[in-house]
Formats: C-alpha cells, sequence, structure tokens
C-alpha cells in the first residue's frame, strides 16, 4: 500500500527563529513530508529568508492579515495540493519519526480519520520556565464517540486526510489564539470529528515537542484555554447539543481540585493557576453564545 502524501502546515506569528528551527526539524525527518506551508501572520524578512532557505523540495511561504490561528490552519488546508495535511506551530519541534509515525498510524487498521500524538518538553529546563500544553501518555490509543475532546489530543500535533477536514469544515475561526475565543479550535475540530463517527488515533510515536515558557504565559494560557473551552460549550449549547454542559463541568472538575489543595497549602502559584482557568469559563461561555450567530468563517464545502 501506498503511504499517503503528507504536506505539513507550520502556523506562525513573528517568530522566525521558530520557523527555522521548525523547518531544520522538518528537513531531518526520516521520511520528509511531501510539501511545507508556512502561514504567517506577522511576516517579516528574517521569516522569508527562513523558508527560503529551507532544503526541502517545497516550501511555500504565506502571508496573512491577523486572524487567528484558525484561520492559518485553513489556509493552509485551502492551499494543499497532498492527501493528507498535518499541522504543528512555530513553538514546537517534531522528532524526526513524526512524519513517518503519523503515516503509519493513517495506514493502520482499522484506519482512522485523524491522528495525534505526544507533546513533550524541549530540551533541559530552563531557570524560571515551566511546561504548557502536554500531552505525555506513551499509550497508542483510539478514541471514537462523544467525550472530552482535551483528552483526545491538541493542535500543535495533529493531522488527518484533506478531504475529511474539508467535509468537515475545517477550523473554526470563532475560536483559537489570535481570534475572539482565544483558544480551543484544536479540542472543537476533535469534539465535531468524533461526533461525525470518525477514529481520531492517539499515536505514541509520533512525538513533537514544546518550548518552554515563562509563568506569565503559562497564567496567561491557563485563561485563554478556559475562555475557549467555555466559548467552545457555548457554541455547542446555541446547537442545543446537551452534552456541552458535561464538557464544561467536566473541564471545571479538572480545576476545582488542584485549587482547593492550593488554597489549603496557600500555594499562590496553584491557585493563581486553576482559578483563572475557572474565572475564564464564564466570559467564554456568553461570547460562544453570542458567537453562534456568526460563520465560522471555512470556504470550502462543510457545516462545523
Amino acid at each position: 500500500m501506498t503511504a499517503p502524501e503528507i504536506a505539513v502546515g507550520l502556523a506562525a506569528c513573528g517568530r522566525p527563529d521558530g520557523i527555522e528551527r521548525c523547518l531544520r526539524a522538518l528537513e531531518a525527518q526520516t521520511e520528509p513530508p511531501a510539501s511545507v506551508i508556512v502561514v504567517d501572520q506577522d511576516p517579516s524578512d528574517e521569516a522569508r529568508a527562513a523558508a527560503s532557505s529551507c532544503t526541502l523540495p517545497d516550501v511555500s511561504y504565506l502571508e496573512q492579515g491577523r486572524l487567528g490561528l484558525s484561520a492559518s490552519r485553513n489556509l493552509a488546508l485551502r492551499s494543499t495540493t497532498a492527501e493528507v495535511l498535518a499541522v504543528t506551530d512555530d513553538d514546537c519541534v517534531p522528532d524526526p519519526s513524526w512524519v513517518a509515525a503519523v503515516s503509519r498510524a493513517l495506514e493502520r487498521a482499522p484506519r482512522p480519520q485523524a491522528v495525534t500524538g505526544p507533546i513533550l518538553p524541549l530540551g533541559e529546563q530552563p531557570p524560571g520556565t515551566f511546561a504548557i500544553s502536554l500531552r505525555e501518555s506513551d499509550v497508542a490509543v483510539d478514541h471514537s464517540g462523544r467525550m472530552q475532546p482535551w483528552g483526545v489530543g491538541s493542535g500543535a500535533n495533529f493531522a488527518a486526510p484533506v478531504d475529511v477536514l474539508a467535509r468537515s469544515g475545517g477550523w473554526d475561526e470563532r475560536l483559537g489564539v489570535g481570534s475572539p475565543g482565544r483558544a480551543a479550535e484544536d479540542a472543537e475540530l476533535l469534539y465535531r470529528l468524533l461526533l461525525e463517527g470518525a477514529v481520531v488515533r492517539y499515536e505514541a510515536d509520533a512525538l513533537v515537542r514544546h518550548e518552554w515558557q515563562k509563568r506569565s504565559r503559562r497564567l496567561d494560557t491557563r485563561y485563554s484555554y478556559g475562555y475557549g473551552v467555555g466559548a467552545l460549550c457555548g457554541l455547542r449549547l446555541a446547537r442545543r447539543d446537551a452534552y456541552a454542559a458535561t464538557l464544561l463541568g467536566g473541564y471545571a472538575r479538572l480545576h476545582v481540585r488542584p485549587l482547593l489543595g492550593g488554597v489549603r497549602r496557600r500555594d499562590r502559584g496553584r491557585i493563581a493557576e486553576h482559578g483563572r482557568a475557572l474565572a475564564s469559563l464564564g466570559p467564554g461561555l456568553l461570547y460562544g453564545l453570542r458567537a453562534s450567530r456568526r460563520p465560522a468563517s471555512f470556504t470550502q464545502t462543510g457545516t462545523p
């Protein structure tokens, strides 16, 4: 059986060093991607130079206005002619076997409609930094049916056949970093695919590494991701999806227990982190309910 052609969509925003680092990792793949599409929402001469210096045979550098992460993913989706689109971000570095592992996972029976994988920290931990967006399990799992999507995977390490993504409607541009919805575009897409009957395979060998971040960024992401989850639930509740209330409660429970533990121990850091996640759910929910009247803004065939 012929392996599928895999394009990599690299979402970037004003980080030429991150673009160059990720492209070098893609050059080092044991099975290089058929093409790479860099979508930069803060383009620069340095970023253009990083893309043009890449030795892979088909690298595109697309400049896009500040529309958010989902819009970057959707532009890569509209621009590729490959069978599969794998996506990551400019603060991430795929391991050398990432593309090969994604390819194997998509071909192994029963064939899934999407693949996610582990996200681990990149290199040694610099002082004063923290890991974010981790997915640490080393156990392969096939997910199906209605479930909490943040347990399935993350958008920085995701791949699916282009026709599956196009039919589903791509990424919801009301959500994601850089949009008013702030985050959770990955959880929303995974949830939607699962609702449509997809099998989403967590492939333990498809590894991506994520930069360490300062504490301020960690706190920001706690608020933004909680806001995005609230927005996701608001969008789904507006569609009369009662399970969205279960999602909202499930996400809240993830943070209530550690918040209470922080209160008992007088751990201000833990209180700040989990308190911000919980405090953002309500505003995000209201945004999602209001935003449900607007389209998701993906221009190919599909109904988000």
